[in-house]
């Protein structure tokens, strides 16, 4: 199992992440929502749990509770600004189809 940040994500998430002074780490998860089914999540990581998987990459701890974790596996986040418009992109394997706002997915 493998979750990845490209080098552009993970310099945004160390740069945000030395204003915080509780984060040790991001937080990704998955929730049913949205017109598709899912949308991820993305927050500092605060506090750990004992059941959430840990991913070491490009200096960055991910955490991942296990639920999300299947979802998630074999993702790459990356970080992109077009225009106006700027966010993290989720290239997911396993994700079957988006919805047109390209807010939410299905698997």
């Amino acid at each position: 199992m493998s979750i990845t940040l490209t080098e552009r994500a993970a310099i945004h998430v160390r740069d945000f992440m030395a204003r915080e002074n509780n984060a040790n780490g991001l937080r990704l998860a998955v929730k049913p929502t949205g017109c598709s089914g899912y949308m991820y999540v993305v927050e500092l990581a605060e506090n750990r749990q004992d059941h959430d998987a840990i991913f070491e990459s490009q200096g960055v701890a991910l955490v991942i509770d296990p639920e999300s974790l299947k979802y998630l596996d074999g993702t790459e986040v990356d970080y992109s600004r077009e225009g106006l418009n700027e966010g993290f992109r989720f290239a997911n394997p396993n994700v079957s189809a988006t919805c047109g706002c390209g807010e939410s997915f299905s698997l």
